[in-house]
């Protein structure tokens, strides 16, 4: 029987990405010059309307409408054309200060969880990043074409643009790329051949071969015909919708809460992000090929509730010993997760498009700890 696993990924002109992006600038710029800025930011955004809202209590000045705009312009919404511009973009504020019924359980020596909820955390050996193919295929197929798109190579494009993976996983060990399906946004007057025969040999084959895959797959490329109307004024953005892409491409279970416009005292945020820096170093030690770490969390409660991981048969230690890795070698408390991966720098605007995992830039990407965690294969 076929054995076939899919993943998607959007470009950073994707509607819901561009609030994500404005969530999280916002979010960086609050904590520029308040790193103890208390953020929840919300974006909507629909033809050339966009709400900012959210409950945000910090000592910064920050001009929200401004780095709005600034998002706008670098994605590339300049065209009057389309109706989308950073210059006549209707924009209103409506941002209040946190609840202080939730800051009374988030203030204190030792700080409490912003929020009750569920998080996961993922890591396997499929590539070198410990993240799953799929999802590491479409998010690479996204930053290349929008690579492209922003230095003139990739004529004819626009902002908007979503990829789609479907892997053979037949041969589990030797999976392969069946379908590749790209919808991008282009000019009206362009020419179709000259437009998808440069997708597949400059950005599909690119990436296929990247990743030492095959490049004889199946190909789809705008299947209604053609994508014109696209960005905002074809879909409305909200900040928090492509949870999914953000992480494993659906490999892996999801909690439900969204990432951007969150300062890390929201678990939904920290705690993924802690969850995803244990799990890779359980895998980066040898530990078990792949596991899934799941953390609970009470509002104003300062560690998690419950903690619970499978590894899927992968383990080359017990389980008793990967609970103990988990209890011993990590803190999973509010401020210890906060600290360990300095989540009060404004690192997380670079997180808000392409995957919030299996970048290298990022502390919860660290394999810090394999070297410690190596000594339990002893156990």
């Amino acid at each position: 029987m076929k054995k076939y696993f899919t993943s998607e990924s959007v470009s950073e002109g994707h509607p819901d990405k561009l609030c994500d992006q404005i969530s999280d600038a916002i979010l960086d710029a609050c904590l520029e010059q308040d790193p103890y800025s208390r953020v929840a930011c919300e974006v909507f955004v629909t033809d050339n309307y966009m709400v900012i809202g959210g409950e945000i209590t910090t000592k910064a000045v920050v001009d929200y409408e401004k780095i709005a705009r600034k998002i706008l312009k670098k994605v590339g919404y300049d065209d009057d054309i389309f109706s989308v511009s950073h210059k006549s973009m209707e924009i209103a504020v409506k941002i209040n200060t946190q609840s202080v019924d939730i800051a009374m359980g988030v203030d204190g020596q030792e700080i409490g969880a912003g929020d009750q909820g569920i998080m996961f955390g993922f890591a396997n050996k499929e590539t070198k990043e410990y993240m799953p193919f799929a999802i590491k295929i479409a998010n690479d197929l996204m930053h290349l074409a929008s690579k492209l798109r922003k230095n003139g190579t990739f004529k004819w494009a626009k902002p908007d643009m979503k990829s789609q993976v479907t892997l053979d996983y037949t041969d589990c060990h030797h999976p392969k790329i069946d379908t590749v399906l790209m919808s991008v946004q282009h000019d009206p007057n362009y020419d179709e051949v000259e437009f998808k025969t440069f997708i597949k040999e400059h950005i599909m084959d690119v990436i296929a071969k990247r990743h030492k895959l095959n490049t004889d797959f199946k190909v789809l490329i705008n299947p209604t015909g053609k994508f014109v109307i696209g960005g905002p004024k074809g879909d409305t953005g909200l900040t928090g919708r492509k949870i999914i892409a953000d992480t494993y491409g659906g490999y892996g279970h999801h909690g439900g809460g969204a990432f951007s416009g969150k300062d890390a005292t929201k678990v939904d945020r920290s705690a993924a992000y802690y969850a995803r820096y244990a799990a890779k170093n359980i895998v980066a030690a040898g530990l078990a090929d792949t596991i899934e770490i799941q953390l609970s969390y009470a509002i104003g409660k300062p560690k998690p509730i419950s903690i619970f991981f499978d590894t899927f048969n992968s383990n080359h230690v017990n389980n008793e010993v990967i609970m103990k890795v988990l209890e011993t070698e990590f803190n999973f408390s509010v401020s210890g997760m906060i600290n360990e991966l300095d989540l009060r720098s404004p690192v997380f605007l670079k997180t808000a498009t392409y995957g919030h995992f299996g970048k290298d830039h990022f502390k919860w990407e660290e394999t810090d700890k394999a070297k410690t965690l190596a000594k339990y294969l002893k156990e």
